[in-house]
């Protein structure tokens, strides 16, 4: 209508924009099931799906990931700002919670991932 024309670039050429961050289904249905074991399967709930993306999908490229938002509800607080928020409080309650689910996640990982791997002798070092 006002006889304009506009060119947009992303610089896709210049700037590589980040690749959009996936979950692997595999990985959801193990995290499933631990943190319904650990936490209650009441206390595990899908988060809406979020536009975002961050450099963890570039390692996503490379081997499967997972990530996942840890809920810090604290009732004595009316309103809990974003975490981009300068008035955002971390729950430190929330945190043992976190840490034996990070724990749980990966120790059970390996477990399952060495009944899946077989074992080639003189390959590797295992001192741990």
């Amino acid at each position: 209508m006002q006889r304009c024309n506009a060119t947009v670039s992303f610089l896709d050429d210049k700037i590589p924009s980040c690749p959009p961050t996936l979950n692997d289904d595999g990985l959801h249905h193990h995290f499933e099931s631990v943190a319904g074991s650990l936490l209650g399967v009441d206390k595990v709930k899908l988060h809406r799906l979020l536009m975002g993306s961050e450099d963890f999908s570039f390692y996503q490229e490379a081997l499967p990931g997972y990530g996942f938002l840890l809920g810090m509800e604290d009732v004595s607080v009316e309103h809990l700002q974003s975490w981009h928020s300068p008035y955002f409080k971390v729950n430190e309650d929330a945190l043992p919670y976190g840490a034996a689910l990070h724990a749980s996640l990966a120790s059970s990982y390996l477990i399952k991932l060495n009944q899946e791997v077989p074992v080639v002798e003189g390959k590797y070092h295992d001192e741990l």
